[in-house]
């Protein structure tokens, strides 16, 4: 039946693919209307999503006789050329006939439908770079460049429009979707396009965020993707005064209320779920200068619980996985910590590598996030789908308890992850004494039946600059960050100080260290109590 079905879905895929690049398909998405364009967009609404130069390049300085012709380009010299996103950092100044001469260059090479250069998002990034830079790609330009420019933009909308239902990547959605509303605004095509997109994206927002408006798959990075890109496409409605409808208002206000809680009230980035150190400071910016405020005092959100007062901030991975479908940047991260003091991260889990897929696992298991690992496993089991690891098996949450009062912290969870193999729950309970400033935790075993004995560790990283040291007795290990020194103590376990791997910066590795307690698993109920006080 497995080979029976790869057969039928290789055979489709040969037919489509066929089909694209026929004459026949080539004609469908050539029916274009001879509308001029009408609203041209601010490229400055596109600064919370584009990576400007400080220094602004002159288009005269790239190479420029045969740039499409160009062979042995990386793929992602590919992308970054053919997206025109480098459009963005001209200077204004810039031969706006070289530019369009470029343009036009490229219609000549690339008119028809080609898998790799009509790739679905670059496609749809292609046509927000080309109409928001109409200062150099459109204005002053000659009548018959006008309308190769407007039926090639029309061209790859309907191109968009054909393909974003058969787009497995819901953020490339987005961004499709983004498009086809831009073209719609910009060439007042209100049934063809803006109508089409701004339903659809209507259908995105429900598919992927739960109801309070955080993504279906937990990942931070997704949430601020999605709000970039909802306030966008609501910055381009207003400025092209057209009304902006109340699904998308109430989209990017439950958005902003997830925004608020991972990010403003904590100015940090977590490492949960497929987040790097990203720094948001840029997009606070953008957000202040077009009147947008978000608040959210709430203490959970999201499946994550944050407590926090002036100088420390504790923040624990406490919901359930996601369900299959939204686990590609899932990690086995269920109960995981991260510590920060005075701005600084004291405890912290190791951070997601999506480039490289021995790295992706390695950073997608229990290991590399700071909480409990039974027999080298992780909390959950991950299969590939597509090239992409996506959960086997979910995780419930079993029981919460949460107390937030001036001078006691305590955050209590369980979760069921490890029950299927081994029989047993893990119930993690951290308590904070700001007065004192101690955390103390208890990591608790239970098994629902009897088991036969088994290894375990808990692990807690720490960033790169971080320093760690055991003293001679072998039962503290010291802390040193920046000026601040903690001492970390297991009294009736085994501890230890061990090497590991950070991937908190995107695409990119360096080695850290992690304290880690390890022992056998004898009893029942094990109780494995540690604690971090400051010094």
């Amino acid at each position: 039946m497995v080979f029976v079905n790869r057969f039928s879905l290789g055979f489709y895929n040969q037919i489509r693919k066929f089909y694209l690049n026929s004459k026949i398909y080539d004609k469908k998405i050539s029916k274009v209307n001879s509308n001029e364009l009408f609203y041209k967009p601010s490229p400055h609404l596109l600064s919370s999503l584009i990576k400007y130069q400080k220094k602004k390049i002159r288009i005269e300085d790239f190479y420029l006789n045969g740039m499409w012709q160009k062979k042995n380009l990386s793929l992602k010299e590919h992308k970054n050329l053919n997206s025109f996103y480098w459009f963005f950092s001209l200077d204004l100044k810039s031969s706006k006939q070289v530019v369009q001469s470029i343009i036009s260059n490229w219609i000549k090479e690339h008119e028809k439908y080609n898998d790799k250069t009509w790739n679905f998002d670059l496609t749809a990034k292609r046509i927000i770079s080309w109409l928001s830079n109409h200062n150099l790609t459109y204005d002053d330009s000659d009548q018959n460049f006008k309308n190769n420019f407007n039926k090639m933009i029309q061209k790859q909308t309907n191109h968009l429009i054909n393909e974003i239902n058969k787009s497995e990547m819901i953020d490339d959605k987005l961004i499709g979707c983004a498009s086809i509303i831009l073209v719609g605004l910009c060439y007042q095509e209100e049934k063809k396009y803006l109508s089409f997109g701004i339903s659809l994206l209507k259908k995105l927002a429900k598919l992927s965020l739960d109801n309070s408006g955080f993504p279906k798959s937990r990942s931070i990075k997704q949430l601020v993707f999605y709000l970039k890109y909802f306030i966008l496409i609501r910055e381009w409605l207003k400025e092209s005064q057209n009304s902006v409808p109340d699904h998308i208002d109430e989209t990017i206000y439950l958005l902003g209320q997830g925004y608020a809680f991972i990010w403003q009230n904590t100015g940090s980035d977590f490492l949960f779920n497929g987040n790097n150190l990203s720094n948001n400071n840029d997009f606070d910016n953008y957000l202040k200068q077009l009147g947008y405020i978000f608040k959210n005092d709430d203490r959970e959100f999201g499946g994550y619980t944050i407590l926090k007062n002036k100088k420390i901030c504790l923040s624990i991975d406490t919901g359930p996985s996601p369900d299959f479908k939204f686990t590609k940047d899932y990690q086995s991260g269920a109960l995981s910590f991260e510590i920060i003091s005075n701005g600084k991260k004291l405890i912290s889990n190791c951070g997601y590598n999506k480039k490289n897929i021995k790295l992706n696992q390695l950073s997608k298991s229990s290991a590399a996030q700071s909480t409990l690992i039974i027999d080298d496993n992780s909390s959950c089991k991950f299969t590939q789908v597509n090239k992409c690891l996506v959960l086997k098996k979910s995780i419930k949450i079993i029981k919460k308890d949460i107390i937030f009062e001036k001078d006691y912290w305590k955050i209590n969870v369980s979760h069921d992850g490890y029950l299927k193999k081994y029989n047993s729950i893990h119930e993690r309970k951290i308590e904070f004494y700001p007065g004192k400033s101690i955390f103390l935790g208890n990591d608790t075993i239970i098994k629902k039946k009897i088991n036969h004995n088994y290894k375990f560790d808990i692990r807690f990283h720490v960033e790169p600059n971080v320093k760690l040291m055991k003293t001679q007795d072998n039962k503290t290990i010291l802390i040193e960050l920046d000026n601040e020194g903690w001492k970390f103590t297991c009294e009736n376990y085994d501890i230890n100080i061990d090497n590991g791997l950070y991937f908190g910066h995107k695409n990119s590795y360096t080695e850290n260290q992690n304290i880690f307690i390890s022992g056998i698993s004898n009893n029942q109920i094990e109780s494995i109590k540690w604690e971090i006080k400051k010094i």
